[in-house]
């Protein structure tokens, strides 16, 4: 199983496509998210969009697991994800994106286990779910030791990087909790010179390397990125 290197820039790349995967590839991303309905801020893709993508890319596929709108998954939700989880493996994902807060807000640990369990060691991402949590600190401290977990994808707030950026500078939690911190959402080219400066180099790009989210992923604006981030 691929899994990227923790000691290089990293740059993931949303795909919704197999040609989005492509273009993410030929212009030098690490790592490709693989959602669909980015008008719902990604849900889970089909199972035979994830064996396209994988017959046609090499880099690590992340692959997120969310049914709906929101962040909580009750009882019947959580059992179609964890059916679904074993459709997406069969297919070929080895590497996911998930995460759960419970009703008031707090990281739902059971819901989150139950998925961890389902994917059967394979590494994971807790999604921007810990941005909408009701107590970041809280919610940062509940992550550790999750079995799998080594990528936290976050903009410091639920608002985005243009808001969050200076909480992620005056936090080290994410350090303490042994993951990599991948900053996204609302990510300009403005930012990643003042995530790098704080230690901060993987980054995550979706509406960046487009037009729009029914525009496909264009090479030369992931590799603008992968220049920068390099530099």
């Amino acid at each position: 199983m691929t899994v990227s290197s923790p000691q290089r820039g990293l740059l993931e790349i949303i795909a919704l496509t197999v040609p989005d995967a492509v273009a993410a590839q030929q212009g030098g991303a690490d790592r490709i998210e693989v959602v669909a309905q980015m008008d719902r801020d990604g849900l889970t893709p089909d199972p035979a969009l994830v064996a396209e993508m994988r017959a046609a890319v090499d880099l690590p596929l992340r692959v997120m697991v969310r049914g709906t709108d929101g962040f909580t998954a009750d009882e019947a939700e959580l059992d179609r994800l964890l059916d679904t989880v074993g459709q997406l493996r069969q297919a070929g994902a080895q590497e996911f994106v998930l995460g759960f807060l419970t009703q008031d807000g707090q990281v739902d640990l059971a819901a989150t286990r139950a998925v961890v369990e389902a994917i059967g060691g394979s590494p994971w991402t807790f999604h921007r779910a810990v941005d909408h949590a009701a107590d970041a600190q809280q919610a940062w401290a509940a992550l550790r030791g999750l079995p799998g977990l080594d990528t936290v994808l976050t903009a410091g707030s639920a608002k985005g990087l243009e808001h969050g950026l200076p909480r992620l500078a005056a936090r080290d939690d994410w350090q303490a909790a042994g993951v990599r911190l991948l900053a996204g959402g609302g990510l300009k080219h403005a930012h990643v010179p003042g995530l790098r400066s704080i230690g901060v180099n993987a980054i995550h790009a979706g509406g960046l390397v487009r037009d729009s989210w029914d525009s496909p992923v264009e090479v030369t604006r992931v590799e603008a990125l992968r220049t920068l981030l390099d530099a």
